[in-house]
């Protein structure tokens, strides 16, 4: 079967299921009594989304229409569809499904801070999409540097001399970060922290306004990090970025030490010496 005609049955499976889950009470609409069929009808989902009932009808048979972002998320009030719910409604429908909002500003949960204990001794940190560094192990604050003073990690990257120093080859670095801190502002056109950032940045680091200027977009999912520290000499990290479906404000990053460089010895001594 072509995948056109697989997803559209899938939508049809998947609009009339969660329609005959609900009750009218759940969507405040009167309970008209018994009803032949289980759920909302037809009807009543198009008018709670503001669409044609002859529309909708063409959407759950899943006939080849033309469907709109404005319009998938209407039915999805409609339906009181939970995000992941959503987007799985844009994917049947034939559309990217939105960037998931997360919870910004929420706190760091005990799990996850758990995982980052379960990492030492290799540091491990989380920053949220602005690159706000917001939790951390005593390997990651050992190893870069992170003191009082580095609240976001872009702006220490070019303005903080501890943290900036701790990268051997911060000039081969540096674009790669203003790349995929671009390309996380393309995904977030309506949050003014990141031009407000970029702007504080471009008047405070000539080195940033340069490579913003060049307007490179790249997303790093891993790499390498050469680190150069005071004690611990040269390390050599692979590090790896994870988002969480249910936090994608946030980015963990893990870091492993590379192998035949001697950085997993010298980090655990580094440790051990310095435990946060």
């Amino acid at each position: 079967m072509p995948i056109h005609e697989t997803r559209r049955d899938q939508l049809r499976e998947f609009l009339r299921a969660r329609r005959e889950a609900l009750r009218p009470a759940d969507v405040g609409l009167p309970d008209a009594g018994r009803r032949r069929t289980p759920g909302l009808r037809r009807e009543e989902v198009a008018v709670l989304a503001g669409v044609g009932v002859s529309w909708y009808t063409w959407l759950e048979q899943g006939r080849d229409i033309k469907v709109s972002d404005a319009v998938l998320d209407a039915v999805g009030r409609a339906l009181l569809l939970d995000d992941a719910e959503l987007s799985h409604l844009y994917v049947l429908a034939g559309l990217n499904p939105p960037e998931p909002a997360g919870l910004p500003g929420a706190p760091v949960g005990d799990q996850l801070r758990h995982v980052l204990d379960g990492w030492m001794p290799n540091p491990a940190h989380v920053l949220d999409r602005h690159y706000d560094l917001v939790a951390m192990n005593d390997a990651a604050r050992a190893v870069f540097g992170f003191d009082e003073d580095v609240s976001n990690c872009m702006v220490a990257f070019f303005t903080h001399p501890v943290y900036r120093g701790r990268f051997t080859s911060w000039h081969e670095f540096a674009p790669d970060m203003v790349a995929d801190f671009r390309a996380a502002a393309a995904r977030h056109p309506g949050d003014p922290a990141f031009g407000r950032i970029a702007a504080e940045l471009r008047a405070a680091s000539p080195e940033f306004a340069e490579l913003w200027g060049r307007a490179e977009v790249r997303s790093r999912s891993q790499g390498t990090k050469a680190i150069t520290h005071p004690v611990a000499g040269d390390l050599v990290f692979e590090y790896s970025l994870f988002r969480l479906p249910d936090r994608a404000d946030l980015n963990i990053v893990l870091h492993t030490p590379h192998p035949g460089t001697g950085t997993k010895e010298k980090v655990e001594s580094l440790v051990v010496a310095h435990p946060g």
